[in-house]
């Protein structure tokens, strides 16, 4: 049997060294006698670091991070350009923990014959159900009725009635996993539902009772408009002055998929100046927010640290598919759900794969 040597990020640990969210799929891995793990624990937490906080979104892994292991987990770390600076002669896998993989340079793993596999699925439920919660509770105005009974403010009630999302019109800016989901999540809210997203099929959009239409048009007839597309460069700041400025001023904006997707500026001037109704953000163009931000004095928008997805139940899903990813690749075989598939027909590739075949 050839050893084969995973490590995982070390901002999967908390501050004593353990994981911090539970069940991350390690168990998997404990029978396999060829495979042993370990974590890049310089990336890790330490008591009393209150600055690690602030620069954990900014971690990246290095050259000398990779350079005596097989596969690796990502959990935030970026992995650029520079982590293959002395190559990658032993790496072969690299799984991402979760959907998705803007923070690493795909490229420059297939360059490398390193293949990137990641975990699609298992934030599908959890992605929309988080875009629903954030349509009902801007509907309903939460904040402003939670807040006002603390106050002991009864007699604000006529200033804080909700309203219903029943018969009104989604737009949904990515028809993908998450975005299909979400679509079959509504439907007992009786909505009409637009799409835009270019690369959708008409077959399966009409299936699903979703009528695709071009951008300004979901923008301007819709009364709340999700985001749920991938982050590429056509799509950096997608959503601008120009598109804010299409909806209605009843309209809520729902961010769940990535802040680079929105001008940020011209949100804060949308929200600020009542332009648009509210807006619920999971996600944000620069992370962690800085406390200073312009967004968190508005009383019209509900913001979660890029973590309203995350739930003990998705990251059970995605420890179990970055287990099952690596155990194959530990047996010479190739990962699911492999993003840059044209590495698995590079030389360079399968000469490390096979290293392992004989597991």
């Amino acid at each position: 049997m050839r050893p084969f040597h995973l490590a995982l990020t070390g901002d999967f640990l908390n501050e004593q060294g353990t994981s911090a969210y539970g069940d991350i799929g390690l168990g998997l891995l404990h029978s396999w006698p060829f495979l042993n793990y370990r974590f890049l624990t310089e990336q890790s937490p330490r008591p009393n670091d209150a600055a690690y906080w602030e620069r954990f979104y900014s971690l990246e892994v290095t050259p000398e991070q990779i350079a005596d292991i097989d596969g690796l987990i990502v959990c935030r770390p970026w992995v650029k350009r520079n982590t293959f600076a002395r190559g990658a002669e032993r790496l072969v896998v690299i799984g991402r923990s979760g959907a998705g993989y803007d923070k690493i340079d795909v490229q420059a793993c297939t360059d490398n014959d390193v293949a990137l596999f990641n975990a699609p699925l298992a934030l599908n439920h959890s992605t929309a159900s988080s875009a629903l919660l954030f349509m009902l509770t801007l509907a309903k105005r939460l904040p402003e009725q939670e807040r006002a009974t603390r106050r002991g403010r009864w007699d604000l009630q006529a200033t804080v009635m909700g309203s219903e999302i029943q018969g009104r019109t989604a737009g949904i800016i990515g028809l993908g996993h998450s975005g299909r989901e979400l679509v079959r999540l509504l439907a007992p809210f009786a909505m009409r539902v637009l799409a835009y997203s270019p690369h959708a099929d008409l077959a399966e959009a009409n299936a699903l009772g979703v009528r695709l239409a071009a951008l300004d048009e979901v923008l301007r007839e819709s009364d709340v408009v999700s985001l749920h597309c991938r982050l590429t460069e056509q799509t950096r700041r997608l959503i601008g002055a120009a598109q804010f400025a299409l909806m209605k001023p009843s309209a809520f904006f729902i961010n769940v998929a990535r802040g680079e997707l929105v001008d940020q500026p011209a949100l804060v001037a949308a929200l600020r100046e009542r332009r648009i109704a509210g807006a619920g953000l999971d996600v944000f163009a620069v992370e962690p927010l800085p406390a200073n931000d312009p967004l968190l004095p508005l009383d019209n928008v509900i913001v979660t640290p890029h973590w309203s997805c995350s739930t003990t139940d998705v990251w059970q899903a995605t420890g179990r598919a970055m287990a099952n990813g690596m155990l194959r690749a530990a047996r010479g075989q190739v990962p699911a759900d492999v993003v840059n598939r044209e590495v698995l027909e590079q030389p360079g590739f399968q000469a490390k794969l096979a290293r392992f075949a004989q597991n």
